[in-house]
């Protein structure tokens, strides 16, 4: 803690990291790690908020989640699988409320021939385990668009409590807006079952 009681976080450079991944703060020149995602796997992107299309839209992906860093809104990190020696994507910390213990993890994307391991379990327990017992949250907010039944699929699959759906919430780079479903994971929460429950599932390599 610091001197006024509140945690650090954006003064520090965070490492997280276990047996199979490790998640470090994302950098502009990072983009070199991630630029043949846009190129090779264009449909990994349909749900984002920010269209990408393109390696200069990435860029600026990126460049826009290093300043919010800055900025002291968000902290966002690159992810490395250390089984397969490979970059597989990204996600961050964001609306980040240290005075009110609460913030929101998302932007999680990851390259297909990461979707469906070890890999998403793995982040989640590294980030949760220091949201809730290094910086002392009361609260991890997750939210996704209501069709991506993936994404809701992984989220209730670490132990998120589904809250309800946001109607009309957020606009879409192909036009209109879409509907966000929202989750949670309380402090009680995650010491009662959730991480048993993902320890669990990390060290038999669940891929549900």
């Amino acid at each position: 803690m610091t001197a006024n009681n509140e945690p650090k976080l954006f003064s520090e450079d965070i490492i997280l990291e276990n047996d199979s991944v490790l998640l470090r703060p994302l950098q502009e020149d990072d983009f070199q790690h991630l630029e043949h995602f846009v190129i090779e796997e264009p449909e990994i992107w349909k749900y984002s908020l920010m269209e990408i299309s393109k390696p200069q839209d990435l860029k600026e992906y990126i460049r826009q989640a290093v300043e919010n860093r800055k900025l002291e809104k968000e902290y966002p990190f690159i992810v490395f699988d250390k089984n397969k020696k490979q970059y597989a994507g990204s996600t961050r910390f964001y609306d980040i409320q240290l005075a009110y213990k609460y913030l929101q993890l998302g932007y999680t994307w990851y390259g297909k021939n990461f979707q469906g391991t070890y890999l998403n379990k793995n982040c989640k327990l590294l980030l949760l385990t220091f949201a809730f017992e290094k910086i002392g949250m009361e609260r991890v907010e997750f939210r996704a668009d209501n069709r991506n039944e993936r994404s809701k699929k992984a989220m209730q699959s670490i132990g998120c409590v589904v809250e309800g759906i946001s109607r009309n919430h957020l606009p879409t780079p192909e036009g209109g807006r879409r509907d966000s479903i929202i989750l949670s994971i309380i402090k009680e929460e995650w010491f009662d079952s959730v991480k048993k429950n993902l320890l669990l599932k990390t060290n038999n390599n669940s891929i549900l």
